[in-house]
């Protein structure tokens, strides 16, 4: 890394540690949300009342129950009918990653551009990993598999607030794409750490980049590699360039690592279908 690259690095470690930059919060619907979701009394109508208070975000749970992912006969025109057809689990995974859509925004017309190529490539992904668990996995849940997709690169946003204030950096780059290389990872561990998400998905940013990583069973880690490795295949990116024989992550979803998803009529529907949810 670059001497540059890492005094940024280490800038940014220690604006967080003396609070002066500070990681980026959850979104009060989603903190609300999640708070019906980890309560064991909760109900369909608590759930109602919290998501009922934005409009937006109540339009876009009715979309997602019509989705044809979920094959329902009938359509669905109300936010309580909605959540019931969804589940409160699936409701609240879901708008989770909804909510967080409006964390991917800045000020400056640069770091603006930077942060939605970062959730539209998590979207990406997260439409991916929910298409993969649903087809090759039995215990694991799509909707937290598209949580778990959709955070995958949540450390970029501190990496980017961070530039915003400090445009010498803004205009270099290839050191920020160094250093967000460099700390994404950690920092997302952070950010998830600190909004509290389950142990499952706390360590989505550093675990679904370690390609040789070892466990005993298919996890959401695994989904978000196989799904982050297919996003980027065929384009300029490094990532494209990986030898996906080596990623342990394809044995325990008995995968074939030369499996292309675009090139099958079904799952390439069906991905369509998942990503469709978070426009």
């Amino acid at each position: 890394m670059s001497q540059i690259a890492e005094r940024v690095r280490s800038d940014i470690i220690n604006a967080i540690k003396t609070d002066q930059l500070v990681l980026p919060t959850l979104p009060e619907v989603a903190l609300k949300v999640r708070e019906v979701a980890d309560d064991p009394n909760a109900d369909i109508d608590k759930l109602v009342g919290v998501i009922g208070g934005d409009a937006a975000l109540s339009a876009r749970i009715i979309r997602v129950a019509n989705s044809p992912l979920l094959r329902a006969s009938r359509a669905i025109e109300d936010l309580k009918t909605a959540l019931m057809r969804l589940g409160i689990s699936y409701t609240c995974n879901i708008a989770t990653g909804l909510a967080m859509e409006q964390m991917f925004q800045a000020t400056s017309d640069l770091v603006d551009m930077r942060m939605r190529e970062v959730w539209s490539r998590s979207s990406e992904v997260a439409g991916i990993s929910h298409v993969l668990c649903r087809h090759y996995t039995k215990k694991l849940r799509p909707d937290q598999a598209t949580l778990a997709g959709l955070v995958h690169k949540i450390g970029v946003l501190p990496v980017l607030t961070y530039a915003e204030d400090h445009p010498f950096l803004l205009n270099d780059s290839l050191t920020l794409d160094k250093v967000i290389d460099e700390l994404n990872a950690p920092l997302g561990d952070m950010i998830l750490r600190a909004w509290g998400f389950p142990e499952e998905l706390a360590h989505i940013p550093s675990q679904h980049i370690d390609f040789q990583r070892k466990v005993p069973k298919a996890d959401y880690a695994d989904v978000v590699t196989v799904a982050m490795l297919q996003s980027y295949a065929g384009s300029n990116s490094p990532l494209a360039q990986i030898d996906c024989s080596n990623v342990t992550a394809f044995e325990r979803l008995g995968l074939d690592p030369d499996i292309q998803f675009s090139e099958s009529e079904d799952l390439s529907a069906d991905m369509e279908a998942a990503m469709s949810l978070l426009l």
